[in-house]
């Protein structure tokens, strides 16, 4: 598809956004000017830009950070604004009614709050209302002109001369991670395998990140956890997964504790008081979870005196990228809670960040794109402040799904976490003994 905005246009859009490119996601002349068409091509695509043109000659349209859906709420957007052209020079118009910047319509295109809508009624028209949501000059927009001739939305891409993470892509650093990880030895000498807890929403990819490691150490993709998509929990259990280093090989030095997902409703998930008691190392393996019941201490298999291998060593929150900016306020208070409980044990934090492809199309492009794009660094930073841990502790990947055959760049991503995690419990136990060496010193 070839794009009918001019470069010097394009750098214009571009100039108000940073440093990036525009990818054509949808040409209304070509797949149709319909909102199935749009919507067929442009869903879960964001940040995007919109634009049409019209019999007069005008170019206009809006640009909007969340993505497109069909649900027909309002989205809240204050990064959100219209543009019109004068020859090559952008006029802006900011969204003045954020809670209502952008509407999810199924039969429609591009629909910015109530002002501008692009494909209205899946007809080559414009409707245009300027006052309310975005205050815009008619004439100076379209021209009183609402006769579409072409309406294209474009995804933005971010893409940074230089990484801004160094990472080694090759075979010897992928071989010199998994030696690394296999002769792990955790610092305390009664442990002889770190327990990484795995916490988030359903559906982030928890159980996958599992089935992604244990692949790389069987040398082809698996799946033993229990994974896919679904609007509830496909984990029901507590599980714990040791990794093996091959088929018949020795567990590995690391346990992956497993738990329901969480979920934005009340009374639904996982109970923060069987988060606690997961934390404390109270909770037997393939626990049933019951959200209205949390354990008990008098129940089958409660762990009344667990030792310091039973106990978690670092908690790992698990977000889908794609949706982190649309992440529903219920979940992020029951991610605070839990982050509070965890804080007050002291156990270190990680956040990874999956579906990194999903989120950006230039990492689905390339996996080595992951620290050139600037919008994987910008939702890095926003999973930060959402968790509340430094951008350090957030760690971007893909995880196995469609893939039938290993790929040596993704590997090396999610042997990076592992590798993180690791760090991170050699940092529980360091503290564990500064704890003792305190106690011993104050005798």
């Amino acid at each position: 598809m070839n794009s009918k905005l001019t470069t010097n246009q394009k750098k214009a859009i571009c100039s108000q956004l940073g440093y990036l490119k525009l990818k054509l996601l949808y040409k209304a002349s070509i797949h149709g000017f319909t909102g199935v068409a749009f919507h067929l091509h442009c869903d879960n695509q964001y940040p995007t830009v919109s634009v049409g043109y019209n019999k007069s000659g005008r170019v206009f349209g809006g640009y909007t950070r969340q993505p497109f859906s069909q649900s027909g709420q309002y989205v809240n957007d204050d990064q959100a604004f219209l543009f019109s052209f004068s020859g090559e020079k952008l006029n802006k118009y900011p969204c003045i009614n954020a809670p209502y910047a952008v509407r999810m319509i199924s039969n429609s295109g591009p629909y910015f709050g109530e002002a501008l809508v692009l494909v209205n009624g899946s007809q080559p028209k414009v409707y245009s209302n300027p006052g309310n949501y975005y205050n815009f000059n008619a004439a100076e927009m379209h021209g009183n002109d609402l006769d579409l001739t072409e309406c294209e939305v474009y995804q933005v891409e971010t893409e940074m001369e230089k990484p801004w993470r160094l990472v080694i892509w090759d075979t010897k650093r992928k071989a010199g991670m998994m030696e690394s990880i296999k002769f792990y030895k955790p610092l305390n000498s009664s442990v002889t395998q770190a327990r990484v807890l795995l916490v988030g929403p359903v559906g982030v990819g928890k159980s996958s990140f599992f089935n992604s490691i244990n692949s790389i150490f069987r040398g082809h993709v698996t799946s033993q956890a229990i994974s896919g998509s679904s609007s509830t929990s496909l984990t029901t259990q507590f599980r714990t997964y040791s990794v093996k280093a091959g088929r018949e090989g020795k567990p590995l030095p690391l346990v992956l504790c497993d738990t329901m997902g969480l979920e934005e409703n009340v009374g639904a998930g996982p109970d923060i008081d069987d988060i606690s008691n997961i934390l404390k190392g109270h909770l037997p393996d393939r626990y049933q979870f019951n959200p209205s019941v949390p354990l008990q201490s008098e129940a089958h298999g409660f762990c009344k005196s667990p030792d310091l291998k039973d106990k978690i060593h670092c908690v790992t929150y698990v977000l889908d990228a794609s949706k982190i900016s649309i992440m529903s306020k219920n979940l992020e208070e029951k991610l605070k809670a839990v982050r509070r409980k965890v804080n007050y044990m002291g156990i270190p934090q990680l956040v990874l960040l999956t579906k990194i492809d999903e989120a950006c199309a230039l990492v689905r492009e390339d996996v080595r794109n992951v620290y050139k794009s600037g919008y994987i660094k910008e939702l890095m930073q926003e999973a930060a402040t959402r968790v509340g841990v430094p951008l350090s502790c957030i760690i971007p990947l893909k995880n196995y799904s469609e893939e039938l055959e290993l790929d040596m760049d993704m590997d090396i991503l999610l042997l990076s976490a592992v590798i993180q995690m690791l760090r991170f419990v050699d940092n529980f136990f360091d503290e564990i003994s500064d704890q003792l060496s305190s106690l011993t010193t104050e005798k």
